[in-house]
């Protein structure tokens, strides 16, 4: 990823951008993508960057940052274990396992987890199935 800082020519604007490359940058302006946001001009090029240095106040929000990270890790690794042990496991089936349970009104049965497609997930709220979706963090330790 690389950020440009971009100028609008028509209203003197400076913002900021991301780009996946510099080449996807050149494709965007091309295709004429790239506009203002605030005067919706396309006459909008880059500017000079100074490129960022890391500096020790960088380093310490870096170390919050991930302090940050391992503890919200922790938390969704506290919670996939609860549902583990609790939940039982379907797959790739989830969806068709929720309408068993939903339309067989299976309320005593253990609950379930597994994986849907944004579809999927679509359609059984449609027909009034609640889900919810957990972020989910593949265990790769050996």
């Amino acid at each position: 990823m690389i950020k440009y800082k971009l100028r609008c020519r028509d209203c003197e604007t400076y913002f900021d951008s991301w780009f996946s490359s510099s080449i996807e940058f050149e494709k965007l302006k091309k295709k004429k993508f790239l506009n203002c946001h605030f005067c919706d001009s396309l006459n909008v090029e880059k500017t000079l960057m100074s490129p960022s240095i890391v500096r020790s106040k960088k380093n310490d929000e870096i170390s919050i940052k991930s302090k940050k990270y391992n503890k919200i890790k922790n938390a969704i690794s506290q919670y996939q274990k609860f549902i583990k042990k609790n939940f039982k496991y379907v797959g790739e089936n989830f969806a068709y396992e929720a309408r068993s349970l939903h339309y067989k009104n299976k309320k005593n049965s253990k609950g379930i987890y597994g994986e849907a497609s944004k579809e999927d997930l679509k359609e059984l709220k449609e027909e009034g199935i609640e889900t919810e979706i957990i972020p989910w963090i593949k265990d790769n330790i050996n």
